[in-house]
């Protein structure tokens, strides 16, 4: 099953949007508030390359982006390709 990181704030309508897009897939995510959690807003522009808005999504370690990147990505299918990395790695198909 693909695994999910989603930086967040509390007050993020897209944070809201992207965790219930994940959900919609079947996807598991550990929530960052980088709003509550103090040096997780270092750690997010660090791994976003610089990127200093919420929601910023992980999908196996890889960068997605913001929401409307994770929705980009559903169209082009780079995130079934993010998800088929995870079956491959667990030995599913």
């Amino acid at each position: 099953m693909p695994q999910a990181e989603i930086y967040t704030t509390g007050v993020c309508g897209y944070c809201v949007a992207a965790k219930n897009f994940l959900k919609s897939r079947g996807c598991d995510y550990s929530e960052v508030r980088v709003d509550r959690e103090p040096g997780k807003l270092a750690e997010m522009l660090e791994r976003s390359g610089g990127r200093r808005s919420v929601p910023q999504v992980f999908i196996n370690g890889a960068h997605v982006g913001g929401y409307d990147d994770l929705v980009a990505a559903e169209r082009s299918g780079r995130l079934k390709t993010l998800f088929e990395a995870s079956n491959d790695a667990e030995g599913g198909a």
